[in-house]
């Protein structure tokens, strides 16, 4: 299962992320927001981050303008990872490295055919396992 959260700036493009999960089969649950009115980013990054942090969902997509808010406000909820990637390199070196538990994005930063790209890198890396990353990981916490 996969959290999803977005403000006013990302509706627009989590409504495209929502039917790529839906084409590819893949559960999901939504956090909000559910339109284009102005909203406060932190209420749906966090509530999509409380379910990753909980083992409600496995992995967490986030979206607002640039992806920089909704990031910090998640990252603020122990046991979340979440990491802002506008490139498909990102996407996949935090997934390996890093474990990331959420991806974060910023709608005003990229179109859809990438945002598209970076989420199925992003579901799809495995993490290393590698002892070093291990390591770092537990440094964070």
């Amino acid at each position: 299962m996969i959290a999803l959260g977005c403000d006013h700036g990302g509706y627009e493009l989590m409504q495209e992320v929502i039917r790529h999960l839906e084409e590819r089969g893949l559960e999901y649950k939504n956090f909000g927001c559910y339109s284009n009115e102005s909203v406060d980013y932190p209420i749906y990054g966090q509530a999509a981050a409380k379910a990753v942090a909980s083992s409600e969902c496995e992995k967490g997509i986030i979206i607002c303008g640039t992806g920089i808010g909704i990031s910090i406000s998640a990252n603020k909820i122990p046991g979340v990872r979440a990491a802002l990637c506008h490139d498909c390199f990102s996407a996949e070196a935090t997934r390996q490295h890093n474990d990331a538990n959420m991806l974060a994005m910023g709608a005003r930063v990229i179109g859809p055919g990438l945002a598209l790209k970076i989420v199925d890198i992003f579901l799809d890396t495995p993490f290393s396992n590698d002892e070093r990353h291990i390591r770092r990981i537990g440094m964070l916490e």
